[in-house]
């Protein structure tokens, strides 16, 4: 992990298309200012981590849905 050290007012870019800067430190809350491209989503961690987890659920098949389709597929073959 890089660490560096930035004080209110003061900004670092990653890449040339994304700019972080510190708003305000106030206690342990830190505000951020993010500059990215319109096209760029920007997720709080705890958010991206879930859309993660309930992609990787979605993506999962289990025998039973295997089954399932195609008996459904079977059916529709005999209709």
């Amino acid at each position: 992990m890089l660490i560096l050290t930035r004080r209110p007012g003061e900004s670092l870019y990653v890449g040339e298309d994304i700019k972080i800067k510190v708003l305000s430190v106030q206690g342990k809350q830190i505000k951020l200012g993010l500059e990215v491209p319109e096209d760029m989503t920007v997720y709080r961690e705890e958010v991206y981590l879930k859309i993660k987890e309930q992609n990787q659920q979605a993506a999962e098949l289990s025998s039973q849905d295997v089954l399932a389709v195609s008996e459904l597929w079977r059916r529709k073959e005999d209709s």
